[in-house]
């Protein structure tokens, strides 16, 4: 067996490194070299001297339906790692937090800060990016009808120069490294505050009505049925426009409570409180909001997910007996986010409530918390919002985040979990500057291997066709696989990343749910071809293709043997 090590160097070049795309004009197909026949035939005399023939590697290839294997090959020894497990984190665009690194920068920079984010973010084992593209009534996308936002050129309502799209830049380059794009939306915010750039467009001067003042910013009022359709309509129009893999939303909904201040908001409710008291009646609005924002995405692509970071506590024990053993704010009632009836209604795919605490916070400590939300997620996919910012910096009030082994110990306690399918870390910029080392403990320990994201039976449980007439040569550079694409499943999904298995001896057990043996992913339905340049060409292997649709099932396998 190839030691585990040499796997992990392979995936360090890049999964996919080998994957090459279908020419899109051939006028023959591609040929492999040649097997060793029965007899060898013998060479054509060169005019100086006779040269004997360099013998090609056989190459055996060997249909799905007739294979036999032996176990002649020990499975990899120790634990296994997750093949499915949801691995994001959250790029923050509001204040120049992670993205862009300061307003107005020129296009070119714009472009190259985000792909160095993207690459280090695939390096490290990622497998979907949460990015903000509207952070205050604003936009980080062409499409929209709200203004450009300030942070991406110093001036809300001024376009990018020289012009372009950066969601639609985005979303190709982060599908291009096999990332999901989750399109992530503030949506109680129009204004971030009194010196923030507000351009005559916004819609706090064309619907001031609308609004509610707030700690220095205008906020939606989010008890009014035309608020909760116009914010549902932007969502919309970005599903339709652009090819993202899901819709995010964070945890403002109703404004954290600050010292003096009240939110009034008394005509509204008494116009629609419909017998409710006012903070049931705001909680109402806000789960209308949800529902409706649900809606709304299936309305236009079925597929595209849907999930929110609510605060990390819905209530506290001593609230509600369903409650977690927690001492801290509550989403349900200092926000107004019934978060736990977002998850048994089934109005969510997915939820990332932020556990931004350590091992050692009292009033809410971490195992605790994921504990009660393991309990409580139903079928929705639960992922863990982890408080990267936080490594490092322990305090008196929370001295775990001070200590090295908070973060490995939280990932560990996780995949302990059955119920949390991943993580979401953030941010991008904590992951970039690496506090005691967590980026490296992700890319060579947690994250080491590669990992799909969870999938969905209630979007889509079809897999799609297994890739056909897989074959193998020998080149100059490794063996080369390839195949043809397959057609379209009964569902119309086709294709959209393959994965490369790679298992050594003439007859090894082939096993699937192993990480481990995938030495590639080739990204793009085209993506034919996959060359294998650590192959030992001394060794026999037995290669394993499969197809992955948008929604990451995965096909049965097509097989070739290599000996």
């Amino acid at each position: 067996m190839r030691p585990v090590k040499i796997l992990w160097l392979l995936l360090l070049l890049f999964l996919g490194d080998g994957c090459r795309r279908a020419k899109p004009i051939a006028t023959k197909p591609l040929k492999p070299s040649p097997p060793v026949a029965n007899k060898p035939v013998p060479p054509k005399p060169a005019i100086s001297k006779p040269t004997s023939p360099k013998p090609t590697p056989p190459i055996v290839v060997t249909p799905p339906d007739t294979v036999v294997f032996e176990e002649d090959l020990p499975v990899l020894a120790g634990p296994v790692p997750p093949k499915r497990e949801f691995r994001a984190v959250w790029i923050a665009t509001v204040d120049n937090i992670d993205w862009p690194s300061k307003k107005g920068l020129p296009t070119a920079d714009q472009q190259r800060e985000i792909l160095a984010l993207f690459d280090q973010q695939q390096q490290m084992g990622l497998n979907a990016v949460v990015v903000q593209i509207r952070s205050a009534a604003d936009a980080f996308y062409a499409k929209s009808s709200e203004p450009w936002s300030e942070w991406l050129t110093g001036q809300q309502g001024l376009a990018p120069d020289p012009f372009y799209d950066p969601l639609e830049f985005m979303i190709e380059q982060a599908h291009q490294r096999g990332l999901e794009f989750h399109a992530w939306f503030n949506l109680d915010r129009a204004t971030f505050s009194k010196s923030a750039s507000v351009a005559p467009t916004n819609i706090v001067f064309r619907r001031p009505e609308w609004m509610l003042e707030y700690g220095g910013r205008k906020l939606f009022n989010l008890g009014l049925p035309a608020v909760r359709s116009y914010i549902a309509g932007i969502v919309a129009n970005v599903v339709r426009e652009y090819d993202v893999d899901g819709i995010h939303f964070d945890d403002y909904f109703y404004p954290y409570a600050e010292a003096g201040q009240v939110l009034r908001d008394d005509s509204t409710y008494q116009a629609y409180y419909n017998g409710m008291v006012k903070g049931d009646w705001r909680r109402d609005n806000v789960t209308r909001l949800v529902a409706e924002l649900r809606d709304s995405i299936r309305a236009n692509k079925p597929w595209v997910k849907f999930g929110i970071s609510p605060f990390g506590i819905w209530k506290n024990k001593s609230n509600d007996p369903e409650g977690s053993l927690t001492n801290g704010g509550q989403s349900y009632y200092d926000i107004y986010a019934d978060s736990r009836k977002w998850v048994r209604d089934g109005l969510l795919d997915y939820i990332v409530p932020q556990v931004y605490f350590s091992s050692e916070f009292g009033r809410a400590p971490y195992k605790t918390l994921v504990e009660w939300w393991s309990r409580n997620t139903g079928n929705v996919h639960l992922y863990v919002g982890q408080g990267a910012y936080r490594v490092g910096r322990g305090s008196e009030r929370d001295p775990g985040w001070g200590r090295a082994t908070e973060f490995p110990d939280q990932m560990r306690y996780n995949r302990q979990q059955k119920a949390v399918l991943g993580s979401v870390f953030f941010s991008a910029k904590t992951l970039k500057t690496n506090p005691l080392s967590i980026r490296d403990s992700l890319q060579t320990n947690f994250y080491r291997y590669p990992a799909l994201v969870p999938t969905m039976p209630w979007l889509d449980s079809i897999p799609p066709l297994a890739p056909h007439d897989l074959k193998a040569a020998m080149t100059p550079e490794g063996i080369e696989l390839f195949w043809q694409q397959p057609a379209p499943a009964l569902d119309g999904d086709g294709a959209s990343a393959y994965l490369i298995y790679r298992f050594e001896g003439r007859r090894p057990r082939l096993v699937f749910d192993d990480p481990r043996y995938i030495i590639a992913r080739c990204f793009g339905e085209s993506t034919t071809r996959f060359i294998d340049k650590t192959a030992d060409l001394k060794k026999k292997y037995v290669y394993v293709v499969t197809a992955i649709d948008r929604l990451q099932n995965e096909s049965r396998e097509t097989i070739v043997r290599v000996q």
